[in-house]
């Protein structure tokens, strides 16, 4: 790593030139591990039905979402230690083994191989994450928001996309000798070993490593802990508040995204017909979820954390509405997941710039890697009841469910902006 220089403005200019490279290369890996997870999550309900039955067709996206909560914090403790770039890497590397177990599964017929690698593919989703932390190491405090957005918004652009590849890739790869459902899945080990090998290559100099360095303190420990990152949490409520949202946020989201193609899979349509409507829905869903996140980063920095808040949960609760009310109409179930996309854009994104800034620079990365495993344990055991809930009742009671889980968040951020007298802001 080049040496840093001691004077402020030579320092500053040095923050700028490394955030700007490090903004650009976790835009393009982005990209492709939107590609990666998207067009793996397309199918894996779908397959899972196949393999084991609709009752537990929600594990699927229940395993791959608990494995991305439980790889964020070893993944986190080892940015904490090495940087971003190893830790970045690793995690796609892991899903990219997972693509590989799920390809096996399938051909062996194994529900529960097929569960064990999409508990591994969870690190495509890991890595995803991760990297909008990644994007404010060395941000500007006015321009926080807005930077974790644009990384959020990059994802946008493999991911729309991903959901409608999946029918060719399943079409082109079986004809090759692939099993049915999984083409999508050999096309996921693909663009995560990419990512991986352009973050190995060229994240140099590593922006956490930087922001430690430049902020440094001569009496401070050389790493924390994963206690002293929960003190920090819990002795911040901003800090709270923050995990809360991007808990409900995903929770609520997981569980409602993650039964649509298993609802639209009661149409009696074929596989061609099946992955075309689900593509369709999940594509406009993925755009909800990442196409706006620039807009909703600026209304963070602008009207405050706590504000964008309470919007997302408005928002999710229109989603669950309409969603919910749908039938099998495609365009009402469009929407609604449209909506249900943009309301975890609003509590993932205000709520992680808000994390971030309200825990000491020390202990960040480990809490925000426990932000991200609460959040993806809440949201797998919302994902596996998913399953049983539309099974036993309906999707519509299910989206009855989801919205009944907002109402703690939305008290919180409510009860919390009346007693400041204010909307809130987390800087």
């Amino acid at each position: 790593m080049a040496a840093l220089v001691t004077t402020d403005p030579d320092r500053d200019a040095y923050r700028a030139t490394v955030q700007q490279r490090t903004l650009r290369l976790l835009f393009g890996t982005n990209i492709a591990g939107g590609i990666g997870t998207t067009i793996g999550v397309t199918v894996g309900g779908v397959l899972a039905a196949r393999l084991g039955g609709v009752q537990v067709s929600g594990f699927a996206s229940s395993a791959s979402v608990i494995g991305a909560a439980l790889l964020a914090v070893p993944v986190a403790r080892l940015m904490s230690r090495f940087g971003r770039r190893p830790g970045l890497a690793t995690a796609y590397l892991i899903g990219a083994a997972g693509a590989g177990i799920v390809v096996l599964a399938a051909r062996a017929g194994s529900i529960w191989l097929m569960l064990l690698g999409m508990l591994l593919f969870g690190g495509g989703s890991t890595a995803n994450l991760q990297a909008r932390y990644s994007a404010v190491d060395l941000a500007d405090p006015g321009h926080r928001a807005r930077q974790l957005s644009l990384i959020v918004w990059a994802t946008t652009i493999g991911a729309v996309a991903a959901p409608n590849f999946a029918s060719t890739a399943d079409s082109v790869l079986h004809r090759s000798g692939a099993p049915a459902l999984t083409g999508p899945f050999i096309v996921s080990i693909g663009v995560f070993a990419v990512a991986a090998v352009l973050l190995l290559t060229l994240l140099r100099p590593d922006p956490l490593l930087t922001a430690q360095r430049l902020h440094a303190r001569v009496d401070d420990p050389p790493r924390s802990t994963t206690g002293q990152a929960w003190q920090a949490i819990m002795a911040s409520t901003d800090a709270r508040l923050a995990i809360g949202a991007v808990t409900t946020g995903h929770l609520v989201m997981v569980a409602v995204m993650s039964m649509t193609p298993v609802h639209i899979m009661g149409g009696a349509h074929d596989d061609a017909d099946l992955l075309r409507l689900v593509g369709i829905v999940l594509s406009v869903h993925v755009a909800g979820m990442y196409a706006f996140s620039p807009l909703v980063g600026w209304a963070a920095d602008r009207f405050g954390r706590r504000t964008v808040i309470v919007t997302g949960v408005a928002v999710l609760l229109s989603a669950c509405l309409v969603a919910g009310t749908a039938g099998h109409a495609t365009p009402r179930l469009t929407a609604g997941l449209l909506l249900l996309g943009l309301g975890w854009s609003c509590m993932v994104v205000s709520g992680s710039t808000l994390l971030s800034e309200s825990v000491p620079a020390l202990v960040r990365p480990t809490a925000q890697g426990l932000s991200d495993l609460t959040m993806g344990v809440a949201a797998a055991v919302g994902g596996a009841l998913a399953g049983y809930v539309v099974d036993l009742f309906s999707y519509g009671t299910l989206t009855v469910v989801a919205a009944i889980a907002t109402v703690p968040s939305l008290a919180l951020a409510l009860r919390r902006n009346v007693l400041a007298g204010a909307p809130g802001e987390g800087v």
